[in-house]
């Protein structure tokens, strides 16, 4: 079992870039798919990004492509989101979540492990 803790949140205006981190503890990260998700107040949770288990994969929702970038360091255990140019849209709560599965993408119900989120506000 992996546990995932989430940070880097925070308040920003639009146009500024925010970094999340997410550490792991339990279980080394290479042994997982890794992806990070995003719920807005009333929404369902959205798929944002996800990487391959050595890093050389990624993927991203098309609302974020181009503005986000998603790494991982698995010496450090961690995995982060580069979030660049950011909408007032882009504001939610921001969970990173792990996967035994490959290529799980943004299928939630793929992901077995989450953390419990980093809060994340844009304003205009």
């Amino acid at each position: 079992q992996v546990q995932l803790v989430e940070s880097g949140g925070g308040l920003v205006q639009a146009g500024d870039s925010l970094r999340l981190s997410c550490a792991a503890s339990g279980r080394t990260l290479s042994s997982y798919d890794m992806g990070w998700f995003r719920q807005a107040p009333g929404k369902e949770r959205e798929f944002v990004a996800a990487v391959s288990r050595g890093g050389s994969n990624t993927y991203y929702a098309d609302s974020v492509k181009g503005r986000f970038t998603v790494s991982r360091d698995n010496a450090k255990n961690t995995v982060s989101l580069q979030m660049n140019t950011l909408k007032p849209e882009d504001t939610a709560v921001y969970y990173c979540a792990a996967s035994v599965y490959y290529s799980p993408y943004g299928a939630k119900n793929l992901y077995d492990y989450w953390g419990q989120g980093t809060q994340v506000t844009v304003s205009s």
